[in-house]
């Protein structure tokens, strides 16, 4: 597979995204802290800046063409990501992880994202070198996406159930109540899980599903992997700070799926007439940037029903007993 990219620029931007993450956790969020409006907008606005002057740089080094490209994936891929925030923040209100928590859930949960992104990338991009057809494939997953958005919400089943979580209670015993900070405790000189380990356990396999989409998703647009990997990381190491400035307003975006619904519509049927029709990102960032503003302008201006689901709310440092399945049978608790 053709890349823009050498060794040097892999190793340059995986050194620099782990300095960020680095500085992140272990400088400016030493201490779990309730992240305020205030404090998730400066960050986002920071994520976002770096994107643009990442892209701006590689449409400096290799032209317009490769930056255009950058940025309809960041775009695309930002897009689909807010998506993943209504996940999150069903995941959050399931296992009612405290405010002040949040963050270490969401930070490891976004490191591990991005492991699961490049290995979907690569494989992604190993697929397509080697069977072309391959492509088409990913149209058409797209495109079943698309219509499932369009016919229904995504975000009813409850992740206390899913065959993941499930599966983890049963290989691993999980306290009652929330230890802390900690995602190991140990119990009579065994480890044992606690509630915010399995809340990210459930992130995580959230993650693997969109992932599956938002992926091919970036293929439509450029089957360079640097470009593709770039884009959804830079897109995704903003998630966190996305999902705190807006937890509050996640609700208000309720035809927001509907537009997502048509942009993978748009994108799949991109993939399918790829070796026909040549649509250049520039009209592919165009087309997507007007569905997002439009969906988000038509769910600003109407007010969604009663029906609206009360779990969505913000919710407070406490918690109720979860119901976490196994639960540690030893009480004693030693050191972590």
């Amino acid at each position: 597979m053709e890349t823009i990219a050498g060794p040097v620029a892999w190793v340059v931007f995986l050194g620099g995204v782990l300095g960020m993450l680095a500085l992140d956790l272990g400088v400016f969020h030493r201490k779990a802290h309730h992240v305020g409006f205030k404090e998730a907008m400066t960050w986002s606005v920071i994520w976002i800046a770096l994107a643009g002057v990442f892209g701006a740089y590689v449409w400096h080094w290799q032209g317009s063409v490769k930056g255009l490209e950058f940025f309809t994936g960041y775009v695309l891929e930002k897009a689909l990501s807010i998506d993943n925030l209504f996940i999150m923040l069903v995941v959050l209100q399931s296992f009612r992880v405290p405010d002040v928590e949040r963050h270490r859930v969401l930070f490891w949960g976004v490191l591990g994202a991005l492991v699961l992104r490049a290995i979907f990338v690569f494989l992604g991009a190993a697929l397509i070198a080697r069977f072309h057809f391959v492509l088409y494939g990913f149209g058409a997953l797209l495109l079943i996406t698309g219509v499932r958005m369009l016919k229904g919400s995504e975000h009813e089943a409850d992740p206390q159930q899913s065959l993941l979580v499930r599966w983890f209670r049963k290989v691993m015993p999980v306290t009652a109540d929330y230890e802390g900070d900690a995602f190991l405790v140990r119990r009579a000189g065994k480890w044992v899980a606690t509630p915010l380990l399995v809340a990210l356990v459930a992130i995580e396999g959230a993650d693997v599903v969109f992932a599956v989409d938002s992926i091919p998703a970036v293929f439509a647009v450029t089957t360079d992997p640097f470009i593709v990997f770039t884009s959804n990381v830079l897109a995704i190491l903003g998630l966190r700070s996305l999902f705190f400035a807006l937890a509050g307003a996640l609700e208000r975006f309720h035809l927001l799926k509907y537009g997502l619904g048509a942009i993978l519509l748009f994108v799949g049927a991109k993939m399918l007439v790829i070796d026909l029709v040549k649509v250049p990102a520039v009209v592919s960032l165009l087309v997507i940037g007007v569905i997002l503003t439009v969906a988000v302008v038509a769910s600003l201006l109407t007010r969604r029903g009663d029906g609206m689901e009360p779990a969505l709310a913000s919710t407070t440092g406490h918690h109720e007993r979860l119901p976490v399945g196994r639960e540690a049978e030893v009480l004693p608790q030693e050191d972590r």
